[in-house]
Protein backbone atom coordinates (compact mmCIF):
# COMPACT_ATOMS: atom_id res chain seq x y z
CA UNK A 1 0.00 0.00 0.00
CA UNK A 2 1.82 3.44 -0.84
CA UNK A 3 2.06 5.85 2.12
CA UNK A 4 -0.74 8.35 2.24
CA UNK A 5 0.66 11.91 3.45
CA UNK A 6 -2.38 14.08 5.33
CA UNK A 7 -0.09 17.59 5.36
CA UNK A 8 -2.18 20.77 6.86
CA UNK A 9 -0.15 23.95 6.27
CA UNK A 10 -2.08 25.47 8.09
CA UNK A 11 -5.60 23.59 9.33
CA UNK A 12 -8.45 25.88 9.50
CA UNK A 13 -8.79 23.70 12.79
CA UNK A 14 -6.56 21.22 14.61
CA UNK A 15 -8.31 19.53 17.83
CA UNK A 16 -8.40 16.77 20.21
CA UNK A 17 -11.26 15.06 21.71
CA UNK A 18 -12.76 11.56 22.28
CA UNK A 19 -15.64 9.05 21.86
CA UNK A 20 -16.64 6.66 24.32
CA UNK A 21 -17.29 7.03 28.20
CA UNK A 22 -14.64 7.87 30.59
CA UNK A 23 -12.71 4.12 30.98
CA UNK A 24 -13.48 2.92 27.90
CA UNK A 25 -12.37 6.56 25.68
CA UNK A 26 -10.71 6.36 22.11
CA UNK A 27 -8.04 9.57 22.24
CA UNK A 28 -8.03 11.07 18.47
CA UNK A 29 -6.45 14.33 16.80
CA UNK A 30 -8.55 15.76 14.28
CA UNK A 31 -7.46 17.95 11.45
CA UNK A 32 -9.36 20.11 8.98
CA UNK A 33 -9.27 22.42 5.84
CA UNK A 34 -12.40 23.05 4.11
CA UNK A 35 -14.06 19.93 3.42
CA UNK A 36 -10.92 18.20 3.40
CA UNK A 37 -10.57 15.64 7.18
CA UNK A 38 -8.64 13.41 9.06
CA UNK A 39 -8.71 11.63 12.37
CA UNK A 40 -6.23 9.85 13.71
CA UNK A 41 -6.29 7.86 16.92
CA UNK A 42 -3.67 8.30 19.68
CA UNK A 43 -3.12 7.18 23.54
CA UNK A 44 -4.36 9.28 26.28
CA UNK A 45 -0.48 9.25 27.39
CA UNK A 46 0.52 10.25 24.06
CA UNK A 47 -2.05 13.08 23.38
CA UNK A 48 -0.83 14.51 27.45
CA UNK A 49 2.66 14.71 26.29
CA UNK A 50 1.81 16.03 23.10
CA UNK A 51 0.10 19.09 24.52
CA UNK A 52 2.74 19.25 27.72
CA UNK A 53 5.63 19.22 24.58
CA UNK A 54 3.80 21.77 22.63
CA UNK A 55 3.67 24.47 25.53
CA UNK A 56 7.10 23.39 26.41
CA UNK A 57 8.68 24.37 22.89
CA UNK A 58 6.49 27.91 23.11
CA UNK A 59 7.67 28.51 26.49
CA UNK A 60 10.98 28.20 25.34
CA UNK A 61 11.00 30.14 21.96
CA UNK A 62 9.77 33.14 24.41
CA UNK A 63 12.66 32.34 26.41
CA UNK A 64 15.14 32.49 23.90
CA UNK A 65 13.52 35.78 21.53
CA UNK A 66 14.29 39.04 22.25
CA UNK A 67 12.42 40.48 19.54
CA UNK A 68 11.39 37.07 17.86
CA UNK A 69 7.94 35.93 17.18
CA UNK A 70 4.94 36.69 19.17
CA UNK A 71 3.80 33.66 21.40
CA UNK A 72 1.09 33.69 24.15
CA UNK A 73 1.48 32.92 27.20
CA UNK A 74 -1.95 33.14 27.81
CA UNK A 75 -4.98 32.43 26.01
CA UNK A 76 -8.18 35.07 26.34
CA UNK A 77 -11.19 32.89 26.42
CA UNK A 78 -12.99 34.44 23.11
CA UNK A 79 -10.16 31.93 21.12
CA UNK A 80 -10.73 28.75 22.63
CA UNK A 81 -12.26 25.72 20.75
CA UNK A 82 -14.61 23.81 22.51
CA UNK A 83 -16.74 22.25 19.86
CA UNK A 84 -16.89 18.65 19.85
CA UNK A 85 -14.86 16.60 17.09
CA UNK A 86 -16.62 16.77 13.83
CA UNK A 87 -18.59 14.04 12.40
CA UNK A 88 -18.08 11.33 10.37
CA UNK A 89 -15.05 10.18 13.02
CA UNK A 90 -13.04 7.55 10.47
CA UNK A 91 -9.81 6.44 12.09
CA UNK A 92 -7.00 7.01 8.86
CA UNK A 93 -4.57 5.34 11.37
CA UNK A 94 -3.47 4.70 14.89
CA UNK A 95 -0.27 6.68 15.77
CA UNK A 96 3.17 5.27 16.87
CA UNK A 97 5.57 8.26 17.13
CA UNK A 98 5.09 11.69 16.91
CA UNK A 99 7.68 14.60 16.41
CA UNK A 100 7.42 18.23 17.11
CA UNK A 101 9.30 21.12 15.77
CA UNK A 102 9.56 24.41 15.62
CA UNK A 103 9.96 26.50 12.22
CA UNK A 104 11.77 29.49 13.20
CA UNK A 105 11.63 30.72 9.75
CA UNK A 106 7.72 30.28 9.28
CA UNK A 107 7.14 30.62 13.03
CA UNK A 108 5.04 27.79 13.46
CA UNK A 109 4.99 24.69 15.61
CA UNK A 110 5.21 21.31 13.33
CA UNK A 111 3.60 18.40 14.57
CA UNK A 112 3.88 15.11 12.48
CA UNK A 113 2.31 11.61 13.72
CA UNK A 114 3.56 8.49 12.48
CA UNK A 115 0.99 5.35 11.77
CA UNK A 116 2.21 2.94 13.81
CA UNK A 117 5.24 0.60 12.83
CA UNK A 118 6.78 3.74 10.56
CA UNK A 119 9.15 6.35 12.45
CA UNK A 120 10.99 9.82 11.80
CA UNK A 121 13.61 7.25 10.64
CA UNK A 122 12.00 5.57 8.12
CA UNK A 123 10.33 8.69 6.36
CA UNK A 124 13.25 10.48 6.24
CA UNK A 125 15.24 7.43 4.80
CA UNK A 126 12.05 6.50 2.94
CA UNK A 127 12.47 9.86 0.65
CA UNK A 128 14.47 8.91 -1.45
CA UNK A 129 12.66 6.03 -2.41
CA UNK A 130 10.31 5.94 -4.67
CA UNK A 131 6.59 7.62 -2.80
CA UNK A 132 4.12 4.71 -4.77
CA UNK A 133 6.40 2.08 -3.28
CA UNK A 134 6.29 3.87 0.61
CA UNK A 135 3.94 2.10 3.45
CA UNK A 136 2.71 3.42 6.81
CA UNK A 137 0.66 6.73 6.59
CA UNK A 138 1.68 10.25 8.27
CA UNK A 139 0.03 13.32 9.46
CA UNK A 140 1.60 16.56 9.53
CA UNK A 141 0.22 19.81 10.88
CA UNK A 142 1.99 23.35 10.67
CA UNK A 143 0.16 25.04 13.40
CA UNK A 144 0.32 28.94 14.21
CA UNK A 145 1.88 29.82 17.56
CA UNK A 146 -1.71 31.02 18.97
CA UNK A 147 -3.54 27.81 17.13
CA UNK A 148 -0.56 26.23 19.03
CA UNK A 149 -1.80 26.72 22.60
CA UNK A 150 -5.42 26.48 21.46
CA UNK A 151 -4.51 22.99 21.08
CA UNK A 152 -2.39 22.05 24.07
CA UNK A 153 -5.22 23.99 26.12
CA UNK A 154 -7.58 21.54 24.51
CA UNK A 155 -5.78 18.49 24.80
CA UNK A 156 -4.92 19.18 28.32
CA UNK A 157 -8.49 19.62 28.95
CA UNK A 158 -9.26 16.43 26.86
CA UNK A 159 -7.30 14.20 29.00
CA UNK A 160 -8.15 15.97 32.67
CA UNK A 161 -11.82 15.11 31.69
CA UNK A 162 -11.29 10.96 32.46
CA UNK A 163 -12.52 9.37 35.65
CA UNK A 164 -11.21 10.96 38.83
CA UNK A 165 -8.15 10.04 40.93
CA UNK A 166 -8.35 7.92 43.74
CA UNK A 167 -7.48 10.18 46.98
CA UNK A 168 -4.76 6.92 48.17
CA UNK A 169 -3.61 5.68 45.30
CA UNK A 170 -4.45 8.44 42.62
CA UNK A 171 -5.57 5.17 40.49
CA UNK A 172 -8.68 5.56 38.25
CA UNK A 173 -11.66 5.41 39.95
CA UNK A 174 -14.50 3.49 38.34
CA UNK A 175 -18.24 4.76 39.09
CA UNK A 176 -18.28 1.51 40.76
CA UNK A 177 -15.55 2.02 43.14
CA UNK A 178 -11.81 0.11 42.76
CA UNK A 179 -9.85 -2.34 43.98
CA UNK A 180 -7.42 0.33 45.83
CA UNK A 181 -4.24 -0.86 46.27
CA UNK A 182 -3.36 1.12 49.40
CA UNK A 183 -6.37 -0.09 51.40
CA UNK A 184 -5.51 -3.64 51.19
CA UNK A 185 -7.36 -4.61 48.26
CA UNK A 186 -10.59 -2.83 49.91
CA UNK A 187 -13.79 -1.19 47.39
CA UNK A 188 -13.71 2.16 48.10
Amino acid sequence: MPRQLFDYDPPERFVAGTVGQPGSRTFFLQARTGTRMVSVALEKSQLEILAERVDDVLDEVVRRADDGPEVPGELPPDVEDNAPLETPIEEEFRVGTMSLAWDGDAERVIITCYSQGLTPDEEEEGEEEDPEEQDGALLRVSLSSIAARVFAKRALAVVAAGRPPCPFCAGPLDPEGHICPRANGYRR
